[in-house]
């Protein structure tokens, strides 16, 4: 196929040598399928700020931090320096998570190169060497949909201790299924746990996007709570890859956090709405 110009840039360069298709259009990005040598790899082409149905949420960039001071004031000021340093900024945040993560062992795929926005990286593949298929487009059996839960629980505890990261839109739509399992893609709106006074609400949110989603094909699943268990084990420092979870967590008594819970129906709408937009995009 005819490579769109960013690629063919690339080609130029020598980074790829041919596109080979169009893998997906998403919110933020577009991915296509390319040969680079003897290997094929996929290439995310981020969209520009303006094309982007993904906001850019406070949550999601609070406490970013640049090296540069001009730079962090032009983007305070909001000037157009600083939107586009924003901008670079928001395309790189991927790419650090994605090489943070995978120093820790989170079964994410292999990023190889970051140029000009765009970001060549292992293409997920299926039993045949296809790119895999996600989650959403897949049919498991009540002991499949368990094993893979259970696969992806250890996965998001080993972001958080492993490498401080929690993804923020964690889903079904964003976890490819390989050959020997799940695989966690799609990093843009990745956040410190640490430095992020948000990190909390969206490892729930992530966590319970597994459940729901699992507990479609089995049941048992949507009775279990492991996401406030993880989230209080990391906090009190005893949390580890080994840590055996029960899915089981008693909630203290206290005072009601009514703006937690506002923020909880607005993510949950915001949610619901990226939801619908992504079933739209794949139909």
């Amino acid at each position: 196929m005819k490579p769109p110009p960013r690629l063919q840039a690339l080609i130029e360069e020598g980074l790829i040598d041919t596109v080979v298709r169009q893998l997906m259009s998403g919110k933020e990005a577009m991915v296509y399928v390319v040969r680079c040598g003897d290997d094929t790899r996929c290439a995310k082409i981020y969209k520009e700020a303006t094309n982007r149905s993904f906001r850019q949420a406070v949550d999601y960039t609070e406490n970013r931090k640049v090296k540069n001071s001009r730079q962090a004031r032009a983007m305070a000021k909001g000037t157009k320096f600083g939107r586009e340093s924003q901008e670079a900024a928001w395309q790189s945040a991927e790419v650090d998570a994605l090489y943070r993560l995978a120093a820790a062992g989170v079964r994410v795929p292999k990023p190889h190169n970051f140029c000009d926005g765009v970001l060549l990286m292992e293409l997920v593949t299926d039993e045949h060497g296809d790119a895999a298929p996600r989650l959403n487009d897949v049919v498991l059996t009540p002991e499949q949909a368990m094993a893979h839960h259970a696969t992806l629980l250890k996965e998001v505890v080993r972001m958080l201790v492993g490498a401080g990261v929690v993804h923020g839109d964690l889903s079904e739509f964003n976890i490819p299924l390989a050959a020997d399992g799940p695989v966690i893609i799609d990093l843009p709106q990745a956040v410190d746990a640490a430095g992020n006074n948000h990190a909390q609400r969206m490892l729930l949110r992530d966590v319970d996007n597994l459940r729901n989603f699992f507990g479609g094909f089995a049941p048992a699943l949507l009775q279990t709570h492991y996401g406030p268990e993880m989230w209080d084990l990391y906090q009190r420092g005893i949390l580890s890859v080994d840590t055996v979870l029960s899915g089981q967590f008693k909630r203290k008594g206290g005072p009601v956090d009514m703006g937690g819970v506002l923020r909880e129906i607005g993510d949950a709408r915001d949610e619901e709405a990226a939801r619908r937009l992504r079933m739209q995009q794949t139909a």
